[in-house]
C-alpha cells in the first residue's frame, strides 16, 4: 500500500497541462498551444490523428489536409492564404512546418513579436551534496542510516524544454560502526519540474541507469569476518523528488531520492534517502 501511495503521488506531478479546452464548430476540444501570437497555431492528437488549427482573434479553423481518390487536397494552404495573404504553396502539413509560416507571419505583423522559434539554449549546472540514507535496496538487518556525499551534473534547455533535464550524478556512501557498507555510485537522471521559475523548481527524479559498486565486511557462521565486494549495471527507474531555490549564483537543493523503484527489490523497509546542497550556474 505504501509503494502505491508513493507512486500516485509522484505520477500526480505529472498532471500539469498546457492544455485548454475551445469551442470549434460546435465541437468541444482539448489542444495545446504551439504558436502564440497575432495568428495562433493549435493542436492535438485525437482518435491517433493529428489535427491543428488556426486561431485568428476570436475564430478557429481547423487546417485539413484530406484524401480523395488517391491525392490529398491540401485544403490548410488556402486557411492559410485568407488569413494571412502571403504564399503558402511550400508549407507542409507538419507541426514544424505550420509553425514556421505562422512564426514568420507573426513577426512581420507585430514588432513586439517574441518568435517561438527558439533555438535550443543549452545551460548547465555543478553542484555538491551530502546527507543520509538508509539504502533499503540492500542488505541492511538494522536498517542502519549512513551519511552520503555526492555531486551532480545538470543539463537543460533554457528555452523550449525548461521543464526538462538530465543529471549525471555520482555519490558515496560511507559505513559507520554499526554497519560496515561502503558504495560509490554513478547514475543518469531524467527530471521533469512540474514548478519551474526563476526563483523555484521543484521537479520529480527518475534514476534510469546506474552503476553501484559496493564494499562490506560480513562474518561467517563461526562470526570470523570476511570481506565482500562487486559492482554491476542496473536500470532502476528509481523516482524521487527535489527542490531548487534560487540562491546567489546557483541554487539551494533538496533531494528525497529513491522513494521507489520499479526493477529494484528493497529490503522491506521504508526508503529514507535526503539530501541537502548548492549548485552553480556555469
Amino acid at each position: 500500500m505504501k509503494r502505491l501511495l508513493v507512486l500516485l503521488s509522484l505520477l500526480s506531478c505529472f498532471s500539469l497541462s498546457a492544455q485548454q479546452n475551445y469551442d470549434v464548430a460546435g465541437e468541444t476540444i482539448s489542444l495545446y498551444t504551439e504558436v502564440q501570437g497575432p495568428l495562433s497555431l493549435l493542436w492535438n492528437t485525437i482518435a491517433g490523428e493529428y489535427r491543428y488549427f488556426l486561431k485568428n482573434g476570436e475564430e478557429i479553423t481547423e487546417l485539413k489536409n484530406t484524401k480523395k481518390d488517391g491525392d490529398y487536397q491540401e485544403e490548410y494552404k488556402l486557411v492559410l492564404y485568407k488569413n494571412t495573404n502571403e504564399d503558402a504553396s511550400q508549407v507542409k502539413f507538419t507541426k514544424p512546418s505550420l509553425s514556421k509560416f505562422i512564426d514568420t507571419y507573426n513577426a512581420s505583423q507585430d514588432s513586439n513579436y517574441v518568435s517561438n522559434q527558439t533555438k535550443v539554449s543549452l545551460k548547465t549546472r555543478l553542484g555538491g551534496f551530502a546527507g543520509m540514507t538508509n539504502y533499503p535496496y540492500f542488505y541492511n538487518p538494522d536498517n542502519t542510516s549512513l551519511p552520503q556525499i555526492g555531486a551532480e551534473f545538470e543539463v537543460m534547455d533554457g528555452s523550449k524544454l525548461r521543464r526538462h533535464s538530465i543529471v549525471f550524478q555520482l555519490r558515496q556512501l560511507f559505513g559507520n560502526k554499526d554497519y560496515d557498507f561502503n558504495s560509490t555510485q554513478l547514475n543518469l537522471n531524467y527530471r521533469f519540474k512540474f514548478v519551474q521559475s526563476s526563483g523555484l523548481d521543484l521537479y520529480v527524479n527518475c534514476k534510469i541507469a546506474d552503476y553501484v559498486y559496493v564494499s562490506q565486511d560480513l562474518t561467517d557462521g563461526d562470526g570470523d569476518p570476511i570481506g565482500g565486494s562487486g559492482g554491476e549495471f542496473q536500470a532502476p527507474f528509481a523516482f524521487g523528488i527535489g527542490a531548487d531555490i534560487a540562491l546567489g549564483n546557483g541554487y539551494l537543493t533538496f533531494q528525497y531520492q529513491d522513494l521507489y523503484a520499479f526493477n529494484l527489490e528493497d529490503n522491506g523497509e521504508f526508503p529514507v534517502d535526503i539530501a541537502i546542497g548548492y549548485k552553480f550556474n556555469l
